[in-house]
């Protein structure tokens, strides 16, 4: 049996597949009968005239409509649950009914007979006790009780009856009169139940209270529960499932307490809430319009006074409302002894339509489709089936390989291994280094620095052997106690607690989940999280096959190589719940669900939760989710966001942490703001504008990226499949989820930006450095456009580098000395820095020679080994490399990604300059190259291949080296060892860059292009910067021009520096500016200071502004919600009446002459409390863009009957060219700035 027209296809397959089957489809309520009652449509009196198809195609149904006739039509027996749709099949559907089948009632749901009596008196009593608080007075206990529930179809379900049947019987009685009081139980769009019971009218926060149609008919019939109204109406707009957080009782243990229902339905095919009502011994009224009560007048033999069945029509409305006011009045007037009788003929007419008697409808349909079914036999075709004794596929049968871990067992003394092994605190602590190292030096560097891998190639009798060895287990036991006492805080750590979501993570070699800086900065600011004891918690993904491995063939062509993670040699472990049992989230995804499980990574005392789709639940498809970072098309980018963004608050929940901000690095990670909109939405019953106020609360968005190409957008049709399910779940439309990220929402070209998405949902958003925060005030202005990009609330936070990770331990002995006893323990002032300055300039110049001389060491090993030495260059041309290297000369390194606006060809434009530069007898240079280029970008690959080249050519072999595989341990060396580091991007292109601000920590000096950090960082003495004023548009002039700037500055100012030498070998000057350097600049740029700006900057803040918003159950968040609600709704009603202001056409103004400017404006439902107006005064900056100059507020000089008047005074300071205009904006003391809410008037 198929019910209704959603199952219809069902049948059709059925027939379609000549399976012998017998089918009955019944239809409960036809497509077009509720379309035509739904539009507030005549259909009863009219209902043969109108043309089933033509109504079809007007209320787009056209092919649900198709599908219920065509079942019909194909059913071996066609039902209807009573005679009025029955009508409507024969016109409609064009086909008779077989039989009416109607609907029956489960009796067990009643309470039993012994508890009857208390379950009625407990639901009486909730009902007194809820209508006594919501009015904030006693009630009658004798009060009458009436009530109506069902759908929230106002006129369908008759609840516009019921209202003007009570307000007549309101104008009517007097306090003498027996209290009415009459309850509405139909759920509705609410945001959370009333728990102070501060209204009287309805007990939960509906979400459009001013559009609700039973408020309204309330409020315009004056049932507005005054106390000396005698009826008083309660609309209780949940679903009564016994926990909506206020009554917390079930919709039948409150039906049981009432006196009368009311169920004056016009469309209602069937009607359950009337025969409920008597099986609970309630008495009832409905129409003659309900399939129900057309029932009870064809096959009740005897009177039924328990049930009233009113006669309804498409015309007499008003006869109605009378007649259902009649039988309240007349019920309510009932002695106790009569009410009594009422209720038992209430329960006898319910037995009618007890299951049990009407399965005899249900068995004759069943007969007549058997009986069709079996005349059709000879239509359907016999299948024999074929006997084959043995089927090859049967045979083909291969294993499903599970992977499964044997871990390995270390002695119980190295026990501590193991642990420190899986923790990266050892990355950064030198002593846990050594522990390692000085197991197996050369197995060590075998492993790549892995200890994980290490303490697997330790072969038994070497475990042995260190049990045994007092210095070892001595140099154990002192880092083992070192970190106990470090881990020992991790509990109770304080402060906003803040979850950090990134798309990568660069906190060792051996993790490769990152590509590059943005990895590189998520995986230092984790580590100085840890140091510092801010309670941050990191969500990442975990890659199979991370970024990639660079092989540069003979040719110098770059060769990406997926490079396979074995999870067992990571310090990342499975998260298990108490049963030990895999911890995983799901996503629902177009036709499935996808799955990941949750790895765990500790870095320091701060977890890092990382998710992998790559597991046997998952399709192929989705398995590849997780395996390479960035890898695939735009749709598996896609995917990789969803399961960053809603997949890791999924992950954050299912393991119970809490968090006060929730950080996004970049917008891959934009969905979180969507994910927590839903759970807001489903889980607290908030609006979609009350969850954006929470989510917008307690978000942070940074923004890495400097030009807005570079920013990850997705088509509509993209998106659509998987978020099509989203409007609903956050009651909201589709467009209105498109809107959060685009500048244009009426544009079906514009791509849905991940940028925006993040900045419409976060509070507040910061740039990576002084310079990108003005990029991105301009990127993100779109959003904005009524205000200039300069008054944007975009901020920014310089990175900085974690001085733990990135500087060299012969720097670390001598700072720890003389920067003071705090600085150890992370809470330190950056001016400690200053301490270098009292450091022998020796022994500066000793620990930078040092430091030259093991990386330029390294290099000649790694070119002495065969395995390690480049394949682009020759045996020979290693040869003559090793032999040329020196570890005596200047070093100059420029190591980075390797992308176009990176500039590193500007070394090669003149390179016979260059051949004397690094070729001079007396003041030689050598140069260090590294970096790879992005697997797409043959530019940036070519750059590669022609820096090869040109170290392959004889006058610059072992001059210039390219090294290849660019990574941390790599980067580690280089930073440590040169003595300057070349930074040449186009400005502003360089969002901030720290691999510079790595090199300053070393005591290199930084040689670059004002962009990024260096524009902050820069201090004459310590280091070089090309100018900052860009001279040429035509970029090649400006490359040219910046070429011949370096090849001077390097030739007159760096070089000459470095080889000045006094009589003990010392280069002062140069010395001096590396304690500069140090000094000066390196405090500015650790992450260190970067953790005290986020925290004092955002993250508190945020947290209290989240914690206020929360408070009294959303109560902030739903009062600014309505305010923006009513100012968007009354803003197009604001009018400018009069207006007045200085212009060159008619006024002279002269420098300390008053001038003035008034407004006078009709607010509408506004008062003056929502708006400000202002004076914005601006000229044109030498770019020909328009700065401001200043911002003058108009005062407020009168204000009444919905208008007022403004003036403002201007005494111009400056002589000038200028231009004005004024403005008016949304105002209210509680937004966090001006766009949060960007409503702007412009006069």
């Amino acid at each position: 049996q198929f019910h209704e027209w959603m199952t219809g296809t069902g049948l059709l397959y059925l027939k379609s597949a000549k399976i012998p089957v017998a089918t009955t489809f019944t239809t409960h309520a036809t497509v077009l009968g509720r379309s035509l009652a739904g539009n507030m449509m005549p259909l009863y009196d009219n209902l043969e005239m109108y043309n089933a198809v033509e109504k079809a195609r007007e209320f787009n149904v056209v092919a649900k409509h198709s599908l219920e006739k065509t079942a019909a039509y194909y059913a071996d027996a066609f039902t209807t649950v009573s005679d009025i749709t029955a009508r409507e099949c024969s016109h409609f559907l064009e086909r008779k009914v077989d039989i009416v089948t109607p609907n029956g009632f489960e009796n067990s749901i009643t309470p039993s007979a012994d508890t009857f009596e208390r379950k009625m008196k407990e639901g009486r009593q909730t009902l007194l006790r809820t209508a006594s608080l919501m009015l904030h007075r006693d009630v009658d206990d004798n009060a009458f009780l009436v009530g109506i529930s069902g759908r929230y179809e106002f006129k369908n379900k008759g609840i516009d009856i019921f209202l003007e049947s009570l307000a007549l019987l309101n104008r009517e009685r007097g306090p003498e009169d027996r209290q009415i009081l009459a309850f509405i139980m139909v759920p509705a769009n609410h945001n959370g139940p009333r728990k102070e019971f501060d209204n009287p009218l309805t007990s939960h926060y509906l979400n459009d209270p001013e559009y609700d149609p039973v408020l309204n008919v309330m409020r315009e019939q004056g049932l507005t529960n005054l106390e000396e109204n005698n009826v008083n109406v309660f609309f209780i707009p949940c679903y009564l499932n016994g926990d909506d957080g206020l009554i917390n009782k079930t919709y039948y243990e409150l039906l049981i307490g009432l006196d009368l229902t009311v169920f004056p339905s016009y469309y209602e095919p069937w009607g359950y809430t009337p025969l409920e009502s008597l099986a609970f011994h309630v008495p009832t009224v409905t129409t003659s319009l309900t399939g129900f009560g057309h029932w009870v007048n064809k096959n009740y033999q005897g009177p039924h006074p328990g049930i009233e069945i009113v006669y309804r029509n498409d015309n007499n409305h008003p006869s109605v409302v009378n007649d259902v006011a009649g039988v309240i009045r007349r019920m309510s007037m009932l002695q106790e002894e009569e009410s009594v009788k009422m209720k038992e003929n209430a329960r006898q007419v319910s037995t009618i339509a007890l299951w049990e008697k009407q399965l005899k409808y249900y068995k004759k349909a069943y007969a007549i489709a058997l009986e069709k079914l079996v005349g059709n036999l000879g239509k359907f075709q016999l299948i024999k089936e074929e006997n084959i004794t043995c089927r090859t596929d049967q045979l083909r049968s291969v294993p499903s390989w599970s992977p499964v871990t044997i871990q390995k067992q270390l002695p119980q003394r190295l026990n501590f291994l193991e642990v420190l092994s899986r923790n990266l605190w050892w990355s950064w602590n030198q002593n846990a280094r050594k522990v390692f190292s000085g197991i197996d030096h050369n197995l060590w560097r075998e492993v790549e620095k892995n200890p994980i891998v290490l303490l697997d190639k330790i072969p038994y009798n070497k475990y042995k052997a260190l049990e045994k060895n007092k210095t070892f287990l001595e140099q154990l036991d002192k880092v083992e106690a070192s970190f106990n006492h470090y881990m020992k805080s991790r509990e109770t750590l304080t402060g906003p607690r803040v979850a950090y979501f990134s798309m990568e993570y660069g906190l060792d070699w051996t993790l490769k989940i990152y590509s590059g800086g943005l990895g590189i900065l998520a995986g230092d600011y984790l580590k100085e999280s840890s140091d510092k004891g801010v309670p941050i918690t990191g969500v990442g993904l975990l890659y199979r096959y991370g970024y990639f491995r660079q092989v540069l063939s003979a040719q110098g062509d770059q060769v990406s190589e997926r490079e396979i993670v074995d999870l067992q040699k990571i310090p990342a472990v499975p998260v298990r719940d108490g049963h030990d049992n895999w911890i995983t989230i799901s996503i629902a995804f177009p036709g499935r669900n996808i799955y990941a499980r949750i790895w765990r990574v500790d870095v320091g005392r701060t977890p890092l939760y990382l998710l992998d789709t790559d597991f046997e639940d998952n399709l192929a498809e989705d398995r590849g989710i997780t395996h390479q970072l960035y890898g695939g098309d735009w749709e598996n980018r896609l995917k990789q966001e969803l399961l960053l963004g809603v997949g890791g608050i999924r992950a954050l929940r299912a393991l119970g942490i809490e968090a006060d901000v929730y950080h996004c690095n970049e917008g891959h990670a934009a969905f979180i703001g969507m994910e927590r909109l839903r759970e807001y939405v489903v889980n607290e019953n908030l609006s979609f504008e009350e969850a954006r106020e929470v989510v917008r609360s307690s978000s942070l968005f940074t923004t890495h990226t400097p030009v807005p190409a570079g920013h990850d957008a997705f088509t509509e049709e993209m998106l659509r499949p998987y978020f099509s399910h989203y409007p609903d779940r956050l009651k909201t439309s589709w467009e209105t989820l498109m809107a959060l990220g685009k500048s244009d929402v009426c544009n079906p070209n514009e791509k849905f930006s991940m940028s925006f998405l993040a900045a419409n949902l976060s509070q507040e958003i910061n740039g990576v450095s002084k310079l990108h925060g003005q990029v991105s005030r301009e990127i993100l202005n779109p959003l904005w456009p009524a205000y200039l990009p300069q008054e944007s609330h975009v901020d920014y936070v310089t990175n900085g580098v974690h001085y733990q990770t990135w500087t060299a331990p012969e720097w670390k002995e001598i700072h720890s000395r003389v920067f003071g006893q705090d600085f150890g323990t992370h809470h330190y002032n950056k001016d400690c820095f200053l301490g270098i300055l009292n450091v022998q300039d020796a022994e500066i110049w000793s620990v930078r020679n040092t430091l030259r001389k093991k990386l330029i060491d390294r290099l000649v090993l790694a070119l002495t080994q065969t395995q390690n030495a480049p394949e682009f260059y020759s045996p020979r041309e290693v040869v003559a490399i090793r032999a040329a290297l020196n570890k005596d000369i200047l070093t100059i390194g420029f190591a980075r990604r390797f992308a176009t606006y990176k500039r590193a060809h500007l070394l090669f434009t003149n390179l016979d300059r260059l051949d004397a530069l690094v070729n001079d007898p007396k003041r030689p240079v050598q140069f260090l190259f590294s970096g790879k280029a992005h697997p797409h970008d043959k530019a940036g690959q070519d750059l590669i291949k022609r820096i090869i080249e040109i170290s392959r050519m004889p006058r610059f072999l072992g001059k210039i080296l390219f090294l290849p595989n660019y990574n941390m341990e790599l980067a580690k060396r280089l930073i440590q060892g040169v003595d300057v580091w070349m930074n040449t991007p186009t400005r502003p292109l360089e969002a901030s860059g720290t691999s510079g601000e790595k090199a300053v920590m070393n005591g290199v000096m930084h040689f670059s292009v004002l962009d990024g950090w260096w524009v902050e960082g820069y201090r004459k003495g310590a280091g070089w910067a090309l100018s900052e004023e860009r001279t040429y548009e035509n970029q090649d002039y400006q490359d040219e021009l910046d070429a011949a700037t370096i090849y001077n500055m390097l030739e007159h100012e760096i070089v000459p520096m470095f080889y000045k030498r006094n009589h003990e070998g010392v280069p002062v000057e140069w010395v001096q500016h590396i304690k500069n350097t140090v000094a000066y600049i390196a405090g500015n740029f650790t992450t260190n200071r970067m953790m005290e700006d986020y925290e004092e900057k955002f993250y508190k803040p945020l947290q209290k502004r989240h914690t206020d918003m929360v408070a009294g159950n959303f109560n902030q968040a739903r009062e600014m919600a309505y305010w923006k609600r009513k100012m968007e709704r009354e803003w197009s009603s604001l009018e400018v009446i009069s207006y007045s202001h200085p212009n060159d056409s008619k006024d002279i103004l002269v420098l300390g002459g008053e001038s003035e400017s008034r407004v006078r404006l009709y607010l509408g439902a506004l008062s003056t409390d929502d708006i400000r107006v202002e004076m914005v005064i601006t000229a044109k900056g030498k770019d020909g863009k328009i700065v401001i100059d200043e911002i003058v507020p108009y005062r407020l000089e009168e204000g009444s009957n919905g208008e007022a008047s403004y003036v403002c005074k201007l005494v111009p300071q400056t002589a000038g060219s200028y231009l004005i205009a004024s403005r008016i904006y949304a105002y209210n003391s509680k937004l966090p700035h001006r766009q949060d809410f960007a409503l702007v008037k412009w006069l």
